[in-house]
């Protein structure tokens, strides 16, 4: 088992956000987790990853991480593609790539180099020299998800990655979340397009009032209108 939650709790303040969460992530596995706004997607993954205190319990390859700092989660090998994409602007974009690298190791040492992310990604090729400031939207984010790549982690947990993309950058990023499972790394995917979620995930969580509400394939979640009405249109 990658990834396994069990009854995690979170707060903001005295607010109960997450109320008991269970999931589990298999070895190459892409999970996507669904839900409206605000139900606690987001947190989920900021949670396993330690930027907020989980209570309960969360094992990443056996091995339990609740209550360590973001930094250990990330060396023992989970990464994180955040909403916000958190570049860094006044760096080019050669250079953001480097800092996704782990202490210690080299380009090229682990299941990506640089050149891999570059010929997935030419538009990153042809401005790997300028400013990260001056690319588009679509472009900073196949940055951030490249940056973390980077660091070869096993598990790679990606929030809302598709969100204001061309249809074009969003079935590029649609094909890296696949090229990512080919290399045996498993993915927690927030995703709040429906369509992408059905067609790459192996699994589905659907989330309600900070809890699962739903656990199955894409098939079962499509046969399951009910579920859809109640928790995913709007």
């Amino acid at each position: 088992m990658m990834l396994e939650v069990t009854d995690m709790h979170a707060y903001y303040g005295k607010s109960h956000i997450l109320q008991g969460v269970n999931l589990n992530v298999q070895e190459g596995e892409i999970v996507a987790l669904l839900g409206r706004n605000g139900v606690g997607r987001s947190t989920t993954c900021k949670a396993i990853m330690g930027e907020v205190e989980p209570k309960g319990s969360v094992k990443f390859q056996g091995q339990e991480i609740a209550g360590k700092k973001a930094f250990q989660i990330a060396n023992m090998g989970i990464g994180y593609v955040p909403e916000n994409r958190d570049i860094f602007p006044g760096l080019t974009t050669r250079q953001n790539l480097t800092l996704g690298l782990k202490p210690g190791q080299k380009d090229g040492a682990g299941r990506w180099s640089m050149q891999s992310m570059f010929d997935m990604f030419e538009n990153l090729d042809r401005r790997a020299d300028v400013e990260a400031s001056v690319l588009s939207g679509g472009e900073q984010q196949m940055l951030t998800m490249c940056r973390t790549l980077m660091g070869d982690p096993d598990l790679v947990m990606i929030d809302e990655p598709t969100e204001g993309l061309s249809p074009q950058m969003v079935q590029k990023v649609a094909e890296v979340l696949k090229a990512i499972a080919e290399k045996g790394i498993s993915t927690l995917l927030v995703e709040q397009k429906l369509s992408i979620a059905m067609d790459i995930a192996d699994r589905v969580y659907v989330m309600g009032h900070g809890q699962v509400v739903f656990e199955g394939t894409p098939a079962e979640l499509k046969a399951r209108d009910d579920v859809r009405k109640e928790w995913l249109e709007v």
